[in-house]
């Protein structure tokens, strides 16, 4: 007996022990009011937590809207030059690298190049045979003055100093076209043809080169550019080019210049429209005397669009809603309704209004998803209590109808 009530006290202290030992269980936190639909509104509780998510802005007129087009930084191709080897050869100096500000005839580099060697060998032979040509005719004029040669002997000779000084004139031209100077050395020049910087390289010394190592795909071996001024090839869509004809300025924003503004002209406009993209390319030029941009930057053209009226407002406060194209206006404290409105004009970050709205109108601009979906969910719980109530009202009448039914029944019974 005292072991069983040992044990006991022991379970006791135990399961004390244990309740001490867990924690307590947190407070329930009530759960807030939920939105109502109240008319055509919806209606928050003061203090929800979902009305510190919806912003709201005012609705305005539009006179302009900003339209940003995507853009990107080029070469300026007036100014620049794409240099090629001419002639196939051996890469012996390399005599400027990027950066390098050259001028037009500068070399930059040295190739030893057999074909060149014949072109030379070949001004040399024929300046050989005009010579040999020359004296040819000047024997036969004195032979035919002294009775001794036929006329068409001397016209024969004629001739061929003619087709002599023909053949050395095409081969010099081609020597010097190369800048194979005289002489047989196979040295060929890689020159700038424009005063320029070189703002691209793809050569190496010992480099074999051949003239079909050229065109569309292939490097050039060196690029020299004028990088004061760029261009700017700019994706438009086909109802921005109102806004983009030529002459037009427009504003160049940089992000990777912490969005510096600069400003810019259209020079022309593609006749083509992609049709994967349906954009059609716009080309700018820009200054850049202090060469702070580079080119193939990314950056946005910002230009102002005249529209012709209508309400401006963010393009997040639009949502589609049945089809139709809804915001929603803040009509008080916690109340929204929603307003179906028609485009005029939209973009990524704003759109204009056609109808649907007025000037001075408070329109929610982030979280209008949220809304949207909030506003459906509490029309469907009104809905449903609309559904149920009858059914109740049924209930209750049918009840007292049965109630009353068994009263009259109980009277009729006769008594004993």
């Amino acid at each position: 007996m005292p072991s069983i009530r040992l044990h006991t006290v022991f379970s006791a202290a135990a399961a004390a022990l244990l309740a001490a030992c867990s924690e307590a269980p947190p407070p329930a936190v009530p759960e807030p009011a939920s939105a109502v639909i109240q008319g055509a509104e919806l209606r928050y509780p003061s203090g929800h937590p979902q009305l510190t998510l919806l912003k709201a802005v005012e609705v305005r007129p539009s006179t302009a809207v900003a339209i940003e087009l995507p853009a990107r930084l080029i070469w300026n191709e007036a100014r620049t030059q794409r240099i090629y080897a001419p002639l196939a050869g051996r890469v012996t100096a390399i005599r400027a690298d990027v950066g390098q500000a050259v001028k037009a005839g500068s070399v930059l580099a040295s190739l030893a190049s057999p074909d060149l060697g014949q072109a030379q060998a070949d001004a040399a032979r024929a300046s050989v045979d005009m010579q040999l040509a020359t004296k040819t005719l000047k024997r036969q004029k004195e032979l035919l003055d002294a009775g001794v040669l036929a006329r068409k002997e001397y016209d024969q000779a004629e001739a061929d100093l003619a087709r002599a000084q023909a053949e050395a004139t095409r081969t010099e031209a081609r020597t010097r076209f190369y800048g194979g100077g005289t002489g047989v050395n196979q040295q060929l020049a890689i020159t700038a043809g424009i005063n320029g910087v070189v703002v691209e390289r793809n050569l190496n010394p010992g480099q074999e080169l051949r003239p079909d190592q050229s065109g569309v795909g292939v490097p050039a071996l060196f690029v020299v550019s004028d990088p004061t001024t760029l261009w700017v090839q700019i994706d438009a869509r086909e109802s921005d080019l109102g806004s983009l004809k030529t002459g037009a300025n427009f504003d160049l924003i940089v992000p990777s210049l912490n969005n510096e503004k600069f400003t810019g002209k259209v020079v022309a406009q593609a006749d083509a429209i992609d049709p994967a993209t349906r954009t059609i390319k716009v080309r700018g030029e820009i200054a850049n005397p202090d060469r702070r941009l580079k080119a193939e930057m990314l950056a946005n053209a910002r230009l102002e669009r005249h529209l012709g009226g209508g309400l401006v407002v963010p393009s997040s406060a639009i949502v589609l809603r049945n089809g139709q194209h809804v915001v929603f206006v803040q009509t008080g404290p916690g109340s929204f309704e929603p307003h179906e409105v028609k485009l005029s004009w939209q973009d990524s970050k704003q759109a204009v209004i056609a109808r649907g709205l007025e000037v001075g109108d408070k329109v929610i601009a982030e979280n209008t998803l949220l809304l949207a979906r909030q506003f459906a969910l509490s029309q469907d719980k009104a809905e449903g209590d609309e559904t149920v109530a009858p059914d109740k009202t049924s209930a209750a009448n049918g009840a007292k109808s049965g109630t009353v039914a068994t009263a009259d029944k109980k009277d009729n019974v006769k008594k004993p």
